[in-house]
C-alpha cells in the first residue's frame, strides 16, 4: 500500500492570483502546506499537482528547485488530473490538500489516514467540524478510478470529492470525529481573498514557535474578533 498525498495548485485563482507563491510570513504559501507535511510521521509520496497552462510554469520551476514531485495535467479536468497522478506515482491511497490551505492540522490528518485505513473507507474526510482550510479528505485508488470513470458533469471533473458525496450510496464512507477544542467550523483558515491572506499573515507572525496548533488559531482569531 502507498500512501500518496497530491497538493492541488495553480496560479490562476480569480480572486487571488498567484496567490499559491504569495508570501505569508516570509515563505510562500506553498512553502507552508508542504512545510507542515514535514511533521507527518508516516512515509507517504507527496506531489504537487498543477496544470499545463503556461502561468503554472512558476509552480514547476519552484517545485524543481527544491526537489519537490511535480505533474503537470488538465487546466480544467481536475479529477483527471488528480487520477493520471495518483497512477504516474503508483498511489493506493490518496490524501487530498490545496495549495491554499497553509494550516492543514496534521495530528488530525495521521488520525483521517488510520482511521481511512483501519475502517477500510472507500473514502474518508475531516470537513465539517474543523475550521475552513484545516481539514483534509483520503480516497482510495478504486474509488478514485470509479469517480473518474462514472463522474460526468462538470462539477464532478472541476471538483475532485464531488461524485463521492453526489453517489454517497456507491461507496463506503467515513468521517473524522475531532476534539471539541478544534471544532469551529464558521472560522477561515484557508486563503482564497485578501482578506483571507491578511488573517494568515497575522497568524503566522503570532505563531510562537514552529507551527501554529488549530486550538491557538481559534484562540487567536477570538481574541482578535
Amino acid at each position: 500500500m502507498t500512501l500518496g498525498i497530491i497538493i492541488q495548485a495553480r496560479m490562476g485563482s480569480t480572486r487571488l492570483p498567484g496567490k499559491v507563491l504569495r508570501d505569508i510570513s516570509g515563505r510562500p504559501l506553498l512553502g507552508h502546506v508542504l512545510g507542515r507535511l514535514q511533521m507527518l510521521k508516516r512515509p507517504a509520496r507527496i506531489v504537487v499537482a498543477t496544470s499545463s497552462a503556461v502561468e503554472n510554469d512558476a509552480i514547476d520551476a519552484w517545485c524543481l528547485e527544491r526537489s519537490v514531485s511535480c505533474f503537470r495535467g488538465d487546466e480544467t479536468d481536475v479529477l483527471d488530473r488528480y487520477f493520471q497522478c495518483a497512477k504516474s506515482f503508483g498511489m493506493s491511497d490518496i490524501v487530498r490538500l490545496t495549495a491554499d490551505n497553509p494550516f492543514t492540522d496534521i495530528e488530525e490528518l495521521e488520525r483521517l489516514i488510520d482511521l481511512h485505513q483501519r475502517q477500510r473507507y472507500d473514502y474518508t474526510h475531516a470537513f465539517g467540524q474543523l475550521p475552513i482550510g484545516v481539514g483534509a479528505e483520503i480516497f482510495t485508488l478504486e474509488a478514485l478510478s470509479r469517480s473518474h470513470r462514472e463522474g460526468k458533469l462538470p462539477h464532478h471533473r472541476e471538483h475532485v470529492n464531488e461524485y463521492f458525496t453526489d453517489q454517497p450510496e456507491l461507496f463506503n464512507i467515513g468521517q473524522l470525529d475531532v476534539p471539541p477544542t478544534k471544532i469551529s467550523p464558521s472560522l477561515r483558515l484557508t486563503v482564497d481573498t485578501e482578506e483571507d491572506w491578511k488573517r494568515a499573515c497575522a497568524l503566522a507572525a503570532l505563531a510562537n514557535e514552529g507551527w501554529l496548533g488549530t486550538e491557538e488559531a481559534i484562540r487567536l482569531c477570538s481574541s482578535s474578533a
